[in-house]
């Protein structure tokens, strides 16, 4: 999700630190267990997870009902190619997506993690327009600060960053438009007073280009490694609208967002609305196992549906569909069912508003976004300045350094710290975290 490699030498422990992109005497954190919202570290420390390993975990570590499920898929049936070939857990993974998903979402492609789940959908949108006669269709919008993911394809709709950079050359071009980010807004207008004007800019590249556009690609509600960035739900809502109104397809990339983590199922469904793709990874497999989805509407498969080879869409990974992967996220989601998941998360929620609406007193401090289980302070005040000094600020090491002196595991964004625990995370934990973070804040 947007790091340099981690490299180990564990002669010399050195690593090559994710923020300064140096090798740094520091080793990285020797995990040898975890256990619900908590990961053990050889020497014995006991270390809260704060940001879901990476925003996977849904359930907690170790979750007894899915190792169980591991265990009985893996006597039975640990891989199989997904080409020729199928299986129970996809089957029924897929059924019970579709199920869940905006309404019109049907027809499953598997593929292996969130980067390649968005280029699959690239791929769907180019190819749907080729396939229907309309080839004019080869361009993409999508928003500032966008991230994607680190393949070339998912690169090229991201925004322009540190990770992009040195690949500029491998990358397509694509047309960004406004993000709508309300403490620093691309049009200088208040939230409590504005239309949600910064679609305007949107709909003027549709009016101009609309007829050569494949699809518009958002992350719906929450834009996560562009700053933790929280949405109205009438932008989104305009997004589809202007869609329909230009006749483009319109692409949800809910890796991040996906079961839960806005307080939703899905992101989407804050505004109601249907994407013509989906793309699920991260937490589809609460953190277990590595597996990607890109979900789109009977509208597009049809396109697809031919004896004409020429229309077959020619993507596959070795470990598509993997059993194992499939059974964990079948058994994820019926736990969401039986421990009435989504009903934590809201309580959750409020206590991430109560307990992170106060720093917004401190000086360092310019803006408290919540949404679902997601926490987010956007240090320095000033909202004229860039978003933050981006991901590479130097304050981010230092507050990650000092958050895991208090046994917390928060990884910053730069200037943005937020806190996105497992689900399982109790009162009790919830109110340390969020005290330590702001003691940590406070001691700056």
């Amino acid at each position: 999700m947007g790091d340099p490699l981690h490299l180990i030498d564990r002669d010399r422990q050195h690593s090559w630190h994710p923020y300064t992109q140096a090798w740094t005497s520091r080793p990285p954190l020797p995990i040898v267990k975890g256990r619900g919202v908590y990961l053990y570290t050889e020497d014995g420390r006991k270390i809260l997870d704060g940001i879901s390993s990476w925003w996977v975990n849904l359930h907690g570590h170790a979750h007894p009902r899915l190792n169980a499920a591991l265990a009985a898929q893996a006597s039975q049936l640990e891989h199989v190619i997904f080409a020729g070939c199928t299986h129970a857990p996809a089957i029924d993974l897929a059924e019970r997506l579709v199920e869940i998903l905006p309404p019109g979402l049907t027809r499953v492609f598997y593929s292996d993690n969130g980067s390649t789940a968005v280029e699959v959908a690239l791929k769907m949108a180019w190819q749907y327009w080729r396939n229907t006669g309309r080839d004019e269709r080869r361009s993409f919008i999508t928003l500032d600060r966008a991230y994607h993911g680190d393949t070339i394809g998912a690169m090229s709709v991201s925004a322009a960053s540190s990770f992009t950079e040195p690949f500029t050359p491998l990358l397509f071009p694509v047309t960004r438009t406004h993000e709508p980010y309300c403490y620093r807004c691309p049009v200088g207008l208040e939230r409590s007073t504005c239309q949600i004007e910064c679609l305007n800019a949107l709909e003027s590249l549709l009016r101009e280009r609309g007829a050569t556009v494949a699809a518009v690609l958002v992350e719906p509600m929450l834009q996560g490694v562009g700053g933790m960035i929280v949405w109205p739900a009438e932008f989104l809502a305009g997004v589809r609208r202007l869609c329909d109104s230009y006749g483009t397809l319109m692409i949800a990339d809910e890796v991040l967002t996906g079961f839960g983590r806005t307080g939703r199922m899905f992101a989407c469904e804050h505004a109601s609305v249907t994407p013509d793709i989906i793309c699920l990874s991260k937490g589809i497999t609460a953190g277990y196992l590595p597996l990607g989805a890109s979900v789109a509407t009977e509208a597009i498969y049809e396109a697809f549906l031919s004896d004409d080879r020429q229309k077959t869409f020619f993507h596959g990974h070795s470990y598509a569909a993997n059993p194992l992967a499939c059974a964990v996220g079948v058994a994820s989601l019926d736990l969401f069912l039986e421990r009435d998941v989504l009903a934590r998360i809201g309580r959750l929620e409020q206590q991430l508003r109560e307990g992170l609406e106060p720093l917004r007193a401190l000086s360092i401090v310019g803006d408290v976004r919540v949404i679902g289980g997601v926490g987010a302070i956007e240090l320095d005040s000033n909202p004229a300045t860039d978003a933050s000094s981006g991901y590479f600020d130097e304050i981010g090491p230092r507050l990650a350094a000092a958050f895991l002196e208090q046994n917390l595991l928060i990884r910053p964004l730069g200037r943005i710290v937020y806190f996105m625990p497992p689900y399982v995370i109790s009162d009790d934990e919830t109110a340390w975290a969020l005290d330590t973070i702001a003691k940590v804040l406070r001691a700056i």
